[in-house]
């Protein structure tokens, strides 16, 4: 694996942080930060908005697939500056048509955008990046740098959004509501097509480092081969489990609406200091993980998901004052933000070669990231069958008995690979 130079990794991983986070701004963050005011403005209900996420996620499997040996194949730069610019594209057209039905074109067309050209090439850029022996910590730095982003933005966006409104956000007129939305749309936008021009710019130089390393052509063969590997199987089951309790943090902002009183900001504010929790706990646990190992480290991770959804799941209303809701909350996006600087981190465990790293994230991803598909709906479902606290108890009980799975996973990968560490 080529090893760069300090000052050259830096550059590049702080090149795809921003790109990392930018190219989920318009179809996930403002979604986790403005939940209610979104549902408002659109007229949706919880259960169409996750049709709306399964829509991109049906599309994103073929994607996972198709995008992992481009990966392999082409320049990070290309692709992932492609992939900002079409996606920004889509922000574009949902400003000059705001409905609920434009939304149900732009998920799909989103799942295309931010996972074909995307997904593969920024995680094989990492692990190149990540050298022989800090694969963990660059994984960490990748999703920890993601997130302090996300927690500036989040912290910006929640008070550039209050100051829009202008006036109570509690006695609000509706069309005010409205263009405040939009503004914020503008902005987000404006940035992501931002994000694909730096990209282009900045990480062509690393173009000749990630040719040194990509085989001619991708084949079925190749595909064969990386599909024996167990590892890549036990590694899917560990990325589905992990990615249903992200999608969960869609939910934390509704919650504290529902559950604590919280106005449409401070519920926003709910979500942003979950943002400040992720680069906190995906680098330090990054940085544990090059010492111990990563399935270690997710193991642990998962302890902490079910002690903190079942704090939620478990507590009868009366008694969830803020300052419990608020813990569990915390400690749950500690244990959800810190296994997402894990899951592909443990690709050097089972020793998977460089070569086909593209292609075994694509196949991972497959069956890692069908929570795109199901979660939505099933979150949703569940929200609107049993309005108030009862349908985030329903919720959070079901990231328990997921977590669980997810545990016995991890402890399975870490027995199945612990003789080549």
């Amino acid at each position: 694996m080529h090893d760069l130079s300090g000052r050259n990794k830096i550059k590049a991983i702080l090149i795809l942080i921003i790109a990392g986070e930018s190219i989920f701004f318009l179809p996930f963050v403002i979604p986790r930060l403005f939940r209610p005011t979104l549902l408002s403005f659109f007229e949706i209900t919880n259960l169409e908005l996750g049709s709306y996420f399964s829509a991109y996620g049906i599309v994103a499997v073929g994607a996972y697939l198709l995008g992992g040996p481009l990966a392999d194949r082409f320049p990070a730069s290309k692709l992932m500056s492609t992939a900002l610019l079409g996606t920004g594209l889509g922000g574009v057209i949902l400003l000059l048509y705001p409905s609920k039905h434009t939304l149900l074109y732009l998920y799909p067309y989103w799942g295309l955008t931010t996972i074909l050209l995307f997904w593969a090439s920024l995680l094989r850029a990492t692990r190149i990046i990540g050298g022989t022996d800090q694969q963990g910590l660059m994984f960490g730095l990748l999703d920890g740098g993601r997130g302090l982003f996300a927690a500036v933005v989040g912290t910006v966006g929640v008070w550039l959004f209050s100051i829009f409104v202008e006036g109570d956000i509690n006695n609000i007129a509706d069309a005010d509501r409205n263009q405040a939305f939009l503004k914020m749309m503008t902005i987000i936008s404006s940035f992501v097509f931002v994000a694909a021009l730096l990209v282009f710019i900045a990480l062509r130089q690393f173009d000749h480092v990630e040719s040194e390393v990509a085989p001619e052509k991708i084949n079925g063969k190749d595909l064969i081969r990386v599909a024996k590997i167990p590892s890549v199987w036990l590694q899917s089951i560990i990325i589905i489990c992990a990615y249903c309790g992200y999608k969960v943090t869609d939910d934390f902002s509704l919650l504290a609406q529902d559950v604590l009183g919280f106005n449409e900001v401070q519920a926003a504010g709910i979500s942003t200091m979950t943002f400040w929790v992720r680069p906190i706990a995906a680098v330090s646990v990054g940085l544990m993980a090059d010492r111990v190992g990563s399935s270690r480290m997710l193991m642990v991770c998962f302890l902490l998901m079910i002690m903190g959804s079942g704090s939620i799941a478990f507590f009868s209303e009366l008694s969830a004052i803020t300052s419990i809701i608020i813990s569990s909350i915390i400690l749950t996006a500690i244990a959800i933000y810190a296994m997402r600087g894990l899951y592909f981190a443990i690709m050097d465990e089972a020793q998977i070669p460089i070569s086909f790293t593209g292609t075994a994230i694509g196949l991972a991803s497959i069956i890692g990231f069908l929570p795109d598909i199901f979660m939505g709906p099933i979150m949703g479902y569940l929200l609107d069958r049993s309005p108030g606290y009862a349908g985030h108890q329903d919720l959070f009980m079901m990231m328990v008995g997921i977590s669980v799975i997810g545990l016995m996973a991890s402890f399975s990968f870490y027995r199945l690979n612990r003789h080549k560490v």
